[in-house]
């Protein structure tokens, strides 16, 4: 009997140690890159566990503006300090003497440091290139005079620019042929999300050392400096953006208590964004919730867009001969006929109607449009760009269709039935029921008007550069495919647009005295939506300057203005006064 129990507890202790070799050979030769559904790598986060590290640049690449300064990062000649530093005698008295800091302060700090660290409190004190030397001539170890790069929490166009972060699930699916570590940043929204993959980080640039369990050294005092072996990595994405013009933007848009809405002002030559900027901001804390300072980039979400439209509305009109000069609107109606509340503006010909912004005037002409054919404002509409998608795309190394950005179409009718009612069409004409537009097609088709009708694909990043500031690939101006209008309706509504701020009653009057002369449209664009007794609307400005010669094409914008509310005019004409100075410090 006792013989069988001891063959029993040997072979357990065999299957017991079998099962411990079997776990074993998993760990150190089999999954020792990929260890459960997790895909843990065993052997970084052995390496973590034995060694303190200071990370001096990620390796994720960076946005640049047009003039090559950096956007969302800022490098910093700094000094790094080690904890070990605490267990060795070592000549701090002529540290603090370089930086002209409290000797006391520096021992200070070490003594209370668990790992590497930049010194200087709250921010990090940044050296000359004279201490720089200085410091590491002593060749202390532990302590290393460096630059290194610290990305900006809050930086100009952050939601243009986008957002990353970490989340492994993310990245496993978007890039499953990837060998990357669970811990590396992904784009989660804006360009940081369109160019994500030539962001990537090809390794980080570090200063490693090894610790015992005590976090004392464990190979001496040495300390590994570690970058990417590629000298061309990370790569910058040269963006459009001015920096002069979209720091005015931004402050302009505090300045006029801009709760939600923003601005967008493009190069018209060149279609390109020089300065965009949304609101609300990004709650840095809570990225995604809505309510609470939301993530996106509302110049990129279609928007209801009211008058703004007529402009469509009057490219058709003056194609198919419907704005005779002595034809008369009677503009103290409304669209259905009835006497009109609150404008009486009498009997008005067209090109008043259009400075005035005369909704019956517009609902008429869509219906006689509808007649000859219900398909002609989504094609007018189409015709000028409004409707989307406008952002640069194309064919780039094994990429198809590239969109540098990520953007609503926007629309016209939803329903094929819309397009035959006269009442929805009606409603349609004034840039009502469901006409949608996004603030960046709207800059858009302004700047198509101004350039005499040539659509352009609109860019917010010019070229991809490698570290050494060389050319990986350039994007291009192109052309946006389809039909244009004609260079007589062009110039018709080059001087309709205009009319609007040299009307003694436009409703761009107030633009009139600007030092650079601005043609435009206003819009009121109706929600459908109450705040108690206040309905809520959405106020828009938008146009080019300067008339003869067009340089630039904005887009001011308030989304749910309770009520009367002031509008966005103001606005417009601060920015146009910024673009002047800015041009003139610039001639």
């Amino acid at each position: 009997m006792w013989r069988k129990r001891t063959i029993i507890c040997v072979c357990l202790c065999l299957a017991g140690l079998s099962i411990l070799l079997g776990r074993l050979i998993q760990l150190q030769l089999v999954e020792t890159e990929h260890f459960t559904n997790r895909e843990i790598n065993l052997l970084e986060a052995s390496v973590s566990q034995r060694s303190q590290e200071m990370i001096l640049d990620t390796g994720r690449g960076n946005f640049l503006y047009k003039d090559g300064t950096p956007i969302t990062h800022q490098t910093k000649p700094v000094l790094i300090l080690f904890p070990f530093l605490k267990k060795m005698d070592w000549d701090s008295k002529r540290v603090a003497e370089i930086m002209d800091v409290s000797e006391y302060g520096l021992r200070h700090a070490v003594e209370n440091a668990k790992k590497p660290f930049a010194y200087g409190s709250p921010k990090p004190i940044e050296l000359t290139e004279a201490q720089i030397k200085e410091m590491n001539d002593l060749q202390i170890p532990g302590v290393f005079a460096v630059e290194k790069k610290y990305h900006l929490t809050d930086n100009p166009a952050e939601h243009l620019i986008g957002i990353t972060g970490e989340n492994e699930t993310l990245l496993r699916n978007r890039y499953p042929d990837k060998e990357l570590s669970a811990q590396t940043m992904v784009g989660l929204t804006g360009m940081e999300r369109s160019f994500d993959e030539f962001l990537l980080p090809d390794g980080k640039s570090k200063l490693v050392y090894h610790v015992d369990a005590t976090g004392g050294p464990l190979f001496g005092i040495n300390v590994k400096y570690v970058e990417p072996a590629n000298p061309y990595y990370p790569v910058n994405i040269k963006t459009t953006l001015d920096p002069t013009l979209q720091e005015a933007v931004e402050k302009l848009v505090d300045q006029h208590e801009m709760e939600s809405g923003g601005v967008v002002l493009l190069d018209i030559e060149t279609n390109s964004v020089v300065a965009m900027a949304s609101r609300p901001t990004i709650n840095k804390q809570d990225p995604f919730n809505k309510e609470n300072g939301g993530s996106e980039n509302l110049m990129l979400k279609e928007q209801i867009i009211g008058s703004v439209f007529k402009t469509v509305v009057t490219a058709a009109a003056i194609e198919y001969e419907l704005t005779d000069p002595s034809r008369q609107f009677d503009c103290s109606r409304t669209i259905t006929g009835e006497p009109d509340p609150i404008f009486q503006h009498g009997m008005l010909d067209f090109t008043n109607s259009f400075a005035r912004s005369c909704n019956n005037t517009f609902a008429t002409i869509a219906k006689e449009l509808k007649e000859l054919d219900p398909n002609l404002l989504e094609a007018y509409a189409n015709k000028l760009s409004l409707t989307g998608p406008v952002g640069w795309i194309g064919n780039i190394y094994h990429f198809e269709n590239f969109q540098q950005l990520q953007e609503d179409k926007g629309r016209i009718f939803l329903s094929e039935d819309a397009k035959n009612d006269n009442n929805f069409v009606g409603l349609t004409g004034i840039g009502q029921h469901e006409v949608r537009a996004t603030p960046l097609a709207v800059a858009n088709m302004m700047a198509t008007i101004a350039r005499g009708g040539n659509k352009k694909m609109v860019r917010v990043a010019s070229k991809i550069e490698y570290k050494n500031s060389t050319s990986l690939l350039d994007f291009k101006e192109q052309k946006l495919e389809g039909e244009t209008i004609s260079p007589y309706t062009i110039m018709k509504l080059q001087k309709l647009l205009r009319e609007v701020v040299i009307n003694e009653n436009g409703t761009g009057r107030s633009l009139q005295n600007l030092p650079y002369e601005v043609a435009g449209k206003s819009g009121t664009g109706e929600t459908g939506r109450m705040k108690g007794d206040k309905p809520i609307y959405n106020k828009w400005f938008t146009g080019y300057f300067p008339f003869d010669q067009p340089k630039y094409a904005l887009v001011t914008v308030k989304l749910g203005v309770i009520g009367e509310a002031s509008g966005v005019t103001s606005l417009f004409a601060d920015i146009v006064k910024e673009a002047y100075q800015y041009d003139q410090s610039n001639n």
